[in-house]
């Protein structure tokens, strides 16, 4: 077996003229938390829709445990344990907390010639789900619209752990979070990761990343800024170069500039004053 569940290799994806992602190297261990960092328009949204199976890479190579593999679906990527949890978390607000639970591998019992779903053991099986995400479900019959945004993220993360996920892809889970609300999804993260999973958390938020993270993958425009451990690296450097050191410089003399011409405006328009009163 490889040492790496998932590789990347010199990937790129083009569509027409536009490059979007261009000679990726990437690396994931089971048991760790892999950080892609990168601004907007850096290239995150179009890497983890190429390892979800949504995309298929134009070029470069893809290993699954060590095996060349290309996924022509999101179901196929599914099926090998590759679980992506997007922004919208893909869940219905006025269906209960099991339903959403359950929603497309739906459990069922036999009732005479039919098959109906097995509400009583479906709910056990949510709730202790949640329960081991740390979150206590009051009522797994209640609509999930009733819960917060960070009991929605750790249901959709819970739920794909229950249905054999290895590698879990989380896309910007503390996006719309508050401080409480993103501090109990990272601690889902870090339980994910207990659990022996690797975890991809993407992000552009340094500060919610580093604490969880093991390794660090910078995108800039559609290219990699390179792989770091976290024992190699510091949070302000990866703010540094998230930033890019040399635009932090320039804006910082731009302000400087504005600041010096203000107080030289200011020095003009009081000197009239100051003759006028005397």
């Amino acid at each position: 077996m490889s040492e790496f569940i998932l590789e990347l290799k010199k990937v790129s994806r083009y569509f027409g003229s536009v490059i979007a992602l261009k000679d990726i190297d990437m690396q994931v261990k089971m048991g760790e938390v892999h950080c892609l960092l990168g601004d907007n328009g850096a290239g995150k949204s179009t890497l983890i829709k190429t390892l979800a199976g949504v995309h298929v890479p134009s070029e470069g190579e893809f290993l699954l445990d060590g095996q060349p593999t290309c996924f022509n679906s999101p179901r196929s990527a599914l099926d090998a344990g590759i679980a992506t949890v997007y922004q919208d978390l893909a869940l219905v607000p006025l269906m209960s907390v099991t339903r959403n639970f359950f929603m497309g591998r739906e459990l069922t019992k036999k009732w005479g010639p039919f098959k109906v779903f097995d509400t009583k053991e479906a709910n056990k099986i949510a709730c202790a789900g949640l329960a081991e995400m740390g979150i206590d479900v009051r009522d797994p019959e209640h609509a999930i619209g009733t819960m917060s945004g960070g009991e929605k993220q750790c249901l959709a993360i819970a739920r794909a752990i229950h249905f054999g996920a290895k590698v879990l892809i989380l896309d910007e889970p503390t996006a719309a979070l508050g401080v409480k609300q993103s501090a109990n999804v990272l601690k889902v993260v870090a339980k994910a990761k207990a659990k022996g999973l690797a975890v991809i958390l993407i992000t552009h938020n340094v500060h919610h990343a580093y604490p969880v993270g093991d390794r660090f993958t910078l995108l800039n425009r559609g290219h990699s800024l390179g792989t770091f451990l976290k024992s190699d690296v510091s949070r302000e450097e990866i703010l540094e170069m998230m930033a890019g050191g040399q635009e932090l410089e320039a804006l910082e003399s731009e302000l400087e500039e504005f600041a010096r011409l203000d107080s030289v405006k200011n020095s003009v328009t009081q000197e009239p004053e100051a003759a006028a009163i005397a």
